[in-house]
């Protein structure tokens, strides 16, 4: 057989910019061989191969692309697809796990920032029905002065009242817990407050009897102070019972000595001193700033003996003691307003005349005080209670203020000032000083490492600058 040889055309020159062109590249792909019908004619790439293989390095770059376009498609080029595809879908798994994992982080924030809003909003609710409740348990026995002068059967009658606290205790129990008690178990369970026997005739006597009796005094007291004050000094001067509480926890129950609440009771006895000078130490004003110290008294007492023989109590036993403060107070000390009013101390006909709304009004608040007050205690922080409370000093300002048109001297505003920041300082953690120090040195700290930042990158630009300049700073040896 004959061999036929394929007669090759002269290869024409071409620039680098040609063989980049479409154009060109069609056009040598049909000029480089031509085959006789029949021979065996060479592949394309290799031709394409000898084509540009006088070219430079640069240009030779171009062969392998051309190469992987000309082969068929079982070849390379479906491998490198296959895997450019697996590629892909990795790529698109990765981003869809990237913005899911990003659509739960938001929603955790979200959620986060929610809860806070919602626990900032139950707080400020507390303090703002703290005080509200005793603004108006103040003002409303202001009002029934006016017509009902019987402070101890205020007193008396607000205290029964206190046997509501468990019930009302109870039924929050069945509302909201999952196993609910019967109200007998729920008792006895509250009643170990007291021993580990639970309330007897014993306890129920040796237990409750003083308590009863100076919260009888501290609130009628408290009372008989509004006789004289306005409502506003009285409340001021009832805020020195921090301060009291502190005295005695250090006297007689060894707490740790603070120098911060040291200078927070010398100012209470300070604003104690002056709203007792607002008058010159005489007449009605001496005598009622004697009552609210006298109540501020009993009541820390009543928190230090509280502190001393109960220990802490949850907002169950809580409730079961007031209530059963308020059983003591109607069995036992229901005599002392039958004497004092056949004695006409306390005396009042007829009988029609007793402004019940208002007695019922003082009652009402009063209780909701001592509710919230025990609530606040257990649901929250103790110093939201202590920030009410101190609260209720220009709450009854503002009243005082507007309703009575009541002008305040200078020398009592500035003790109602003085008692207040001593109120707050006693506010103050135990470990304030080194919580104070920890601060600082944090602050200290943080300073100093921006300064070093600053410095390193002020060093950073200058040596930028400086090779930009074509200087080159060599150190001293």
């Amino acid at each position: 057989m004959k061999k036929h040889s394929a007669r090759v055309a002269p290869l024409p020159s071409y620039s680098v910019s040609e063989l980049n062109s479409p154009v060109s590249d069609g056009a040598s792909r049909s000029s480089v061989i031509q085959c006789k019908p029949g021979g065996n004619c060479p592949s394309r790439h290799r031709g394409m191969t000898r084509q540009l293989s006088p070219l430079s390095v640069a240009e030779d770059s171009a062969a392998p692309i051309l190469e992987l376009q000309n082969r068929s498609p079982s070849g390379i080029c479906r491998h490198s697809r296959v895997e450019r595809q697996s590629r892909s879908g990795e790529e698109g798994t990765q981003t869809h796990t990237e913005s899911s994992s990003q659509e739960v982080e938001g929603q955790t924030r979200c959620q986060s920032c929610t809860s806070t809003f919602l626990k900032l909003i139950w707080r400020f609710l507390i303090i703002l029905s703290v005080s509200s409740s005793w603004v108006g348990t103040t003002q409303f026995v202001k009002i029934t002065y006016e017509t009902f002068d019987c402070p101890f059967f205020m007193t008396w009658f607000s205290t029964n009242w206190n046997i509501m606290v468990f019930p009302i205790y109870y039924s929050g129990h069945l509302a909201t817990a999952q196993e609910k008690q019967s109200p007998i178990k729920k008792f006895r369970e509250c009643s170990r407050i007291f021993g580990e026997d639970g309330l007897t005739l014993k306890l129920f006597l040796k237990r409750t009897a003083p308590f009863s009796i100076l919260w009888t005094l501290t609130n009628y007291l408290y009372l008989l102070a509004l006789k004289k004050l306005t409502a506003t000094d009285v409340s001021a001067l009832f805020c020195c019972n921090k301060a009291f509480v502190f005295l005695l926890s250090w006297i007689v129950l060894k707490d740790r000595f603070m120098g911060a609440r040291i200078v927070a009771a010398i100012m209470a006895i300070t604003g104690i001193v002056m709203m007792a000078y607002a008058d010159g130490f005489q007449g009605d004003s001496i005598i009622g700033v004697a009552y609210a110290v006298g109540s501020a008294s009993t009541s820390a007492l009543y928190k230090v003996l509280f502190k001393m023989f109960l220990g802490s109590a949850n907002f169950g036993e809580a409730a079961h003691f007031v209530s059963t403060l308020g059983f003591f107070n109607l069995i036992f000390i229901s005599v002392t307003p039958i004497i004092l009013y056949f004695t006409k101390v306390e005396y009042w006909s007829p009988f029609s005349a007793v402004p019940w709304g208002y007695l019922c009004g003082v009652a009402g608040l009063w209780l909701a005080f001592n509710i919230l007050v025990n609530v606040g205690v257990v649901l929250t922080y103790p110093i939201l209670i202590s920030i009410g409370t101190v609260l209720s000093v220009p709450g009854n300002a503002a009243v005082d203020l507007l309703k009575h048109k009541m002008i305040f001297s200078v020398v009592r505003l500035g003790a109602t000032i003085i008692i207040c920041i001593g109120f707050l300082l006693m506010l103050l953690p135990e470990e304030w000083d080194e919580i104070t120090l920890r601060f600082i040195n944090s602050l200290k700290e943080k300073k100093s490492e921006d300064h070093a930042d600053d410095i390193t990158d002020s060093s950073v630009h200058t040596r930028s600058r400086s090779r930009a300049n074509g200087t080159v700073s060599i150190p001293l040896a």
